[in-house]
């Protein structure tokens, strides 16, 4: 298992832009995202929710390698292929 770190940002009605970060443990990126995604909505009431749908949701994954340094690269998630 690897260890991500996902943070959401989307724009709130109120309080301008909201966010949060998210460190779990899934075997890859898609399984970490959508984990980390279900997590985060749940945390959100229904105009948040809306919100959250009418001005989009930025997503941002960066893999954590537990115990030691992020990955050369900066840490960051690439596409294969």
């Amino acid at each position: 298992m690897k260890t991500f770190e996902v943070s959401f940002r989307y724009q709130d009605r109120k309080n301008g832009s909201e966010g949060s970060a998210i460190k779990l443990d899934a075997s890859s990126l898609p399984g970490a995202i959508a984990k980390a995604t279900r997590e985060f909505v749940k945390g959100l009431d229904r105009k948040q929710r809306f919100d959250m749908n009418k001005n989009g949701l930025e997503i941002k994954a960066v893999c954590v390698n537990s115990g030691s340094a992020a990955k050369e690269g900066g840490g960051m998630i690439e596409p294969a292929g």
